[in-house]
């Protein structure tokens, strides 16, 4: 009987086709690791793309906001004031999307905290001016006001999301292995600071 021609190799011979197997095996795995990987943290950045949009569409509101406060308050210049430098403040803190560190959340979400106690506090006082509160452009920035900060919540809620579907991805074993390796990093996360979970309050 003729040998089979894998019992005709030498060991040295198997041990180099097993070798080879399992560096294309593991070629395949790291391919789709890393394609995998990509898209996900991709998604993760277009949903924080989205989250600052939604922030900046609330600092866009702002100008308008204060000068129509300022039409029928102007002697509230300090709570004015205040809107105005938390909104400078706020916009000067951005975050590059590759470089999403707790750190950086962490500056970025207290300059936009300081929006939102100003907006608070500027709102409080439109209480104590019935003719503002029945302002037709007021009525407008309010509603909108409203509806960008009902939107801040679901953008941060999507981009946690997308967040927490990346970094599981590249957090399991075997992929962890790989992770390193082609530079993938855990993202921060938004957490709620005290108080920051709740939006101004924009009811009359």
């Amino acid at each position: 009987m003729k040998k089979g021609w894998i019992a005709g190799l030498g060991c040295g011979a198997i041990a180099l086709i097993g070798l080879a197997i399992l560096v294309v095996v593991g070629g395949i795995f790291a391919y789709n690791f890393n394609n995998t990987a990509v898209e996900y943290e991709a998604n993760a950045k277009t949903a924080w793309s989205n989250v600052e949009s939604a922030y900046q569409r609330r600092a866009d509101l702002i100008p308008n906001l204060v000068s129509t406060v300022k039409g029928y308050a102007s002697h509230e210049r300090e709570t004015l004031e205040a809107v105005v430098n938390a909104r400078a403040e706020a916009t000067k803190t951005t975050i590059d999307p590759t470089n999403l560190t707790p750190e950086k959340m962490a500056e970025f979400q207290q300059a936009q905290q300081g929006i939102s106690g100003a907006l608070s506090r500027l709102l409080v006082t439109v209480e104590r001016y019935p003719d503002l509160k029945a302002d037709k452009s007021f009525l407008e920035l309010q509603s909108q006001l409203e509806g960008t900060e009902n939107r801040i919540n679901v953008t941060r809620d999507r981009y946690n999301e997308a967040v927490n579907t990346y970094d599981i991805y590249t957090s399991k074993f075997p992929g962890k292995l790989l992770a390193g390796l082609f530079g993938f990093k855990e993202m921060a996360r938004f957490t709620s600071a005290a108080g920051s979970e709740n939006a101004p309050n924009v009811e009359f």
